[in-house]
């Protein structure tokens, strides 16, 4: 009897953040063993032993026809039916070298080459195929926006991007991570933004548009003015600078001060972006002692790739669903890495994860900081605390999805199966282009690296 079940909503006390952290699909193959049934005793007395003779009601064998027929068309068709078989034979094998050569001709970074690869399907059930490992916060709570949210924020966006002052923002912020910083601003809504790390102004612009009358505080080395001589740069007339001369470093500007001359109080009205390639537990413990709640971190790298410890390298933990590795060479996650290093520049394989005595944490057990100028070697006992105390203190994490899939953008440097499913699924061609994104340059599409967002709080609060 066929059960059916049915399933039931419950509303009640539920928290307004309600996005669902990604699912890791499943990495290994299902195999499936075929066993041969023994013969019981009733088999053997239908199966001729019993003494009696069944030949009569027996139905012949198949070699036995195939002899009957052979026999009546004579021995002058067996070379055309020979021959017939090795043309057969001839044609499966021209048509498997030529479906071979195929992913050997084409550029592996080519798109066509890895649909042609993983299969157009395998693109989109590729996402999370290595595992996504997701910060666990103190109490499950989740994003109050949905993926409809970004969707509909996306079709916005894209029209305003089109305006930017800086085309060509090399070495900064792409498409993807714009338009999370965009969308986060805009949602939250804050009283006052703080950025370390300005580069030539563009997440200064993009801020702004965001937030066309908000104050926001900038920390850089270099002064955004200074690339004005050389190209386009953004400079905004309602941000305070801590630049060039007047530098300070996050860690070390006195913030109660700064706070109180720009009027603030709540400091949950604040959000800070670090875009500055530091040690990421480094800021997260300064901003907590600030007293600042909502943070965004730009470059949120992946394990054994970048030039500072970020938040998802902390968080890939054996005992976290997606986190964790194996330095065994013959390990199915080894072969599934080396594939896929053919197809994405930002794909790791296990000689790249894995350092000195098997340690793939951080970047081969190094949890580096400041560019990648000051490395320090940890133990996976120091990572392991270090991911507890991010437990801790988090509220909520949430990793922005990529824009779109490569069968879209063309991108060809994040690994999909590190990330999770994009807003625009590949296939949907209609929407991407109904959005406006075909209409962009396909190589604003190249700099994703899971930017993270996180409301962080005291322990035990």
């Amino acid at each position: 009897m066929e059960r059916v079940g049915g399933g039931m909503n419950n509303n009640n006390g539920q928290s307004p953040w309600h996005s669902h952290s990604p699912k890791t699909p499943t990495t290994m193959l299902d195999r499936a063993l075929s066993f041969r049934r023994p013969h019981s005793d009733a088999d053997l007395s239908y199966s001729g032993e019993s003494g009696t003779d069944e030949s009569k009601t027996k139905r012949p064998h198949i070699y036995l026809l195939a002899s009957n027929f052979l026999s009546r068309i004579g021995h002058q068709w067996w070379p055309c039916l020979v021959i017939a078989l090795l043309f057969l034979g001839l044609l499966f094998l021209i048509s498997f070298a030529f479906r071979s050569t195929s992913f050997v001709c084409i550029s592996r970074f080519d798109p066509v080459a890895r649909i042609g690869f993983f299969g157009l399907d395998g693109l989109e059930s590729d996402f999370g195929a290595l595992g996504v490992p997701w910060c666990r916060s103190k109490h499950g709570k989740e994003v109050e926006w949905t993926s409809k949210d970004l969707l509909k924020a996306l079709e916005e966006f894209v029209p305003i991007y089109e305006t930017r002052p800086i085309k060509n923002n090399m070495h900064g912020m792409g498409f993807d991570h714009s338009f999370g910083l965009w969308f986060m601003a805009r949602w939250l809504k804050p009283e006052l933004m703080i950025e370390s790390g300005a580069f030539k102004g563009h997440s200064t612009w993009v801020m702004r548009q965001a937030m066309p009358d908000t104050p926001i505080i900038s920390l850089t080395p270099r002064h955004p003015e200074k690339y004005l001589k050389k190209g386009p740069a953004y400079v905004d007339g309602n941000c305070t600078y801590f630049a060039g001369k007047d530098f300070v470093d996050f860690g070390s500007v006195d913030w109660k001060n700064v706070l109180r001359k720009h009027g603030v109080t709540d400091l949950n009205r604040v959000v800070v972006f670090f875009d500055d390639h530091q040690n990421e537990l480094k800021r997260l413990k300064q901003a907590l002692k600030a007293g600042f709640q909502h943070l965004i971190f730009e470059d949120n790298y992946d394990t054994g790739t970048g030039d500072h410890y970020s938040l998802r390298q902390i968080c890939d933990q054996s005992y976290i669903k997606g986190g964790g590795h194996s330095c065994f060479k013959d390990s199915d996650e080894a072969r599934i890495r080396s594939k896929r290093k053919k197809f994405w520049e930002k794909a790791v394989d296990e000689e790249e994860l894995c350092g000195p005595g098997e340690a793939w944490w951080g970047v081969r057990g190094e949890m580096r900081d400041d560019f990648n100028h000051t490395n320090t070697q940890i133990s996976y006992n120091q990572h392991f605390q270090n991911s507890r105390y991010v437990e801790s203190i988090l509220d909520v994490y949430w990793e922005l999805p990529p824009v779109a899939g490569p069968s879209l953008t063309h991108q060809s440097r994040y690994d999909p199966a590190r990330s999770t499913p994009p807003i625009v699924a590949d296939g949907r061609h209609r929407l991407f282009q109904r959005l406006g994104l075909g209409r962009l340059d396909k190589s604003v599409f190249n700099g994703y690296t899971q930017m993270v967002y996180l409301q962080i709080s005291n322990p035990g609060s």
